[in-house]
Formats: C-alpha cells, sequence, structure tokens
C-alpha cells in the first residue's frame, strides 16, 4: 500500500473550500483514496462529507493511501496539494 505523510498547508486547514479542491482532485485521480489524521482511522478522500469530517486544522499531519495501481503518482499529486495548499492541482506535477 502506498502511503504519504504530509501536513496541512491550508491555514484554515481542509474546510470548506480547501476540502472542496482536495475532494475535486482525489475524484479525478481516478483511484480509491483514503485520508486519515496521523492517529486517527481513514476515511474515503472522495467523499466531502468524510473530509469535512476529519475536522484537519492547518499544519497538521494527515496521511493519504492507496493500494491501486497508480497510486504512487497520485498521492504525490494529492501530497503537494495539501502540502502548499494550492488552489488547484497543477498539471505538471
Amino acid at each position: 500500500m502506498a502511503e504519504r505523510r504530509v501536513n496541512v498547508g491550508w491555514t484554515e486547514g481542509l474546510h470548506a473550500r480547501p476540502a472542496s479542491i482536495f475532494v475535486r482532485a482525489t475524484t479525478a485521480s481516478g483511484i480509491p483514496v483514503t485520508i486519515a489524521k496521523a492517529d486517527g482511522d481513514p476515511v474515503n478522500a472522495a467523499s466531502m462529507l468524510a473530509v469535512l469530517g476529519l475536522g484537519a486544522q492547518g499544519g497538521e499531519e494527515i496521511v493519504l493511501s492507496s493500494d491501486a495501481d497508480g497510486a504512487d503518482i497520485a498521492l504525490d499529486r494529492l501530497a503537494k496539494l495539501v502540502a502548499e495548499g494550492l488552489d488547484e492541482l497543477p498539471e505538471t506535477v
């Protein structure tokens, strides 16, 4: 299973707009991804309610994981999005 540990780069954490950006990027990856707080249970990263329910704050560590084909590339892209607090996932990552 591929895994990435990353600190949330959005000051406001994974709330509202940042969560929406993250969920859209996860869905666009086309692979199943889970997200969890470093000490918590994983939830579906493509579910807006599940991501909001984490209550991940800015600077807090989260864990992204997947066992699908192509997971390493997708998780690298999603980790970059989260760590840098980007408004959109760049095409060239």
